[in-house]
C-alpha cells in the first residue's frame, strides 16, 4: 500500500485564543455541537488505558459531560476496565473529520455512582440490556452461536421483568487535567490550543502544529 500522496487540505475553519476563550468545557460543548450536525456519531471518542507502559486504544461513546467530567460506561471486567482498576490514567480523543478537528483529554478515571449507572443503565433498549448481561467482555469466545444462544435464552427470561444492572457493569467519569483542541490548517500549520489545570484554573496557551 502506497498512500504517500493520499492526502487533503484542511482548510474549513482557523482557531484563535479568541475563540478559544478561557473555559475548555465550554469550547468543547461548542465544537461537540457543531460537529453533531454533520458527523453521524459526534459522541465517538477514543479511550486509550495504559498497564505496564503497554498502550491500549478503543472506540467508546460518550454519554455524558456532568460537573466537568466526561462519562461513558462498560464492562467493568473488560480489558480497559482492569487496566483503569491499576491505572486510573487515561486518554480520551475526539476526531471530528467534516471539521476537520480533533480534541485530546487526558485525566483520571473513576466509577461513578451506582445510582448513575442504575439510572443509565434502564434507560438503555432492552436488547443492550440483555447484551450487557450476556457478554463476557474482552474474554475468550469459542464461537458466535454459543452466545446468541445465551442472548435467546435471557431475552425469554426477562421477557416480562425489569432487567436489573448486573454488578460488572457501569459508568466511568474522567476528570480532565489537560485538553488540545486541533483545528486542521493548510500546509499542516494546523492549530493547536492546549489548557492545562492548575488548582481550580485553566492555563492556556498554544503548540506548534
Amino acid at each position: 500500500m502506497d498512500l504517500r500522496d493520499k492526502r487533503i487540505d484542511y482548510d474549513r475553519f482557523h482557531l484563535t485564543e479568541e475563540e478559544a476563550g478561557n473555559d475548555p468545557f465550554e469550547l468543547f460543548k461548542r465544537w461537540y455541537t457543531e460537529a453533531s450536525k454533520e458527523e453521524i456519531e459526534a459522541n465517538i471518542m477514543v479511550v486509550s488505558t495504559s498497564v505496564n507502559n503497554q498502550p491500549d486504544s478503543r472506540i467508546v461513546l460518550l454519554k455524558e459531560v456532568f460537573e466537568q467530567e466526561f462519562v461513558f460506561y462498560t464492562n467493568y471486567t473488560s480489558h480497559k476496565g482492569e487496566q483503569i482498576a491499576l491505572n486510573p490514567n487515561v486518554s480520551l480523543l475526539f476526531f471530528w473529520q467534516n471539521h476537520q478537528r480533533q480534541v485530546r483529554v487526558t485525566g483520571t478515571a473513576q466509577k461513578v455512582s451506582a445510582k448513575q449507572s442504575d439510572e443509565y443503565f434502564a434507560s438503555r433498549p432492552y436488547e443492550s440490556q440483555i447484551g450487557a448481561i450476556a457478554s463476557q467482555q474482552s474474554s475468550e469466545l469459542t464461537t458466535r452461536g454459543e452466545l446468541e444462544a445465551l442472548v435467546n435464552e435471557l431475552l425469554e427470561k426477562h421477557r416480562n421483568i425489569p432487567v436489573k444492572r448486573p454488578d460488572h457493569w457501569g459508568g466511568y467519569r474522567v476528570a480532565p487535567s489537560h485538553f488540545e483542541f486541533w483545528q486542521g490548517r493548510p500546509s499542516r500549520l494546523h492549530d493547536r490550543i492546549c489548557f492545562t489545570k492548575k488548582g481550580d484554573h485553566w492555563n492556556r496557551g498554544r503548540l506548534h502544529p
